[in-house]
């Protein structure tokens, strides 16, 4: 008898396109989800070898006053220095690939249907291709400026110049099997977020086992 696995499906999109709102409708009805973002945070925390490593690379200056990761500062000073972020990559992407690997064990146990996994750049690493199926969430370049600017306290550059650093909407819409339209509000996005779990479902009723990814970048 073949054996098949149990999906785990990619939710990705812009900075600021409402990935966790559309995480947030799909754990109501029952998905879990696995945060990257969440995980990131967690591989870093104090007394982890990963915090270890990231103040030996770059110095204590980037640890707040209670021995906690100052993302922001980090994030500052990688932002436009390539070879920095290649160092700080190369100290978080496998920690958080590691963790990653055991939630999703963890949760394809559940009598959930499928697992989602929600990371930022899935399609910048190229990891979407590894996953069942992926979800993109969409919104017009004006109004993820203006969430970004909001959310942030940014000015109007500096928003772009975080929008910019991600892959073009475009190209996340290439390779995307299901896209959700975030512009009209949550009533709206929890009708579409229905509609995509519903179709999900639909296509992956044969999934039986709970074989996990060894990996996810």
């Amino acid at each position: 008898m073949e054996t098949r696995t149990k999906p785990v499906i990619g939710l990705t999109g812009g900075i600021a396109s409402g990935k966790s709102s559309v995480a947030r409708e799909l754990i109501a009805l029952g998905i879990p989800v696995i945060d990257a973002d969440q995980l990131a945070r967690e591989v870093v925390e104090p007394g982890t070898e990963g915090l270890q490593e990231i103040v030996r690379t770059f110095g204590t200056a980037m640890l707040r006053a209670d021995g906690t990761l100052d993302r922001e500062k980090l994030g500052a000073h990688v932002f436009n220095d390539a070879e920095a972020r290649k160092r700080l990559v190369a100290i978080t992407h496998p920690r958080i690939g590691q963790l990653s690997a055991e939630r999703i064990a963890a949760a394809l146990q559940t009598d959930a249907p499928y697992v989602v996994y929600e990371a930022p750049l899935l399609v910048e690493t190229g990891a979407y291709r590894g996953m069942s199926a992926l979800i993109v969430v969409a919104t017009a370049p004006e109004v993820q400026r203006a969430r970004l600017m909001a959310r942030e306290n940014l000015d109007e550059a500096a928003a772009r110049a975080r929008i910019a650093a991600q892959a073009p909407l475009e190209a996340k819409l290439a390779v995307a099997d299901y896209v959700l339209h975030n512009d009209a509000g949550l009533a709206e996005l929890k009708a579409q977020v229905q509609q995509t779990h519903t179709a999900i479902c639909q296509r992956f009723a044969h999934t039986t086992d709970t074989t996990a990814p060894d990996r996810l970048s």
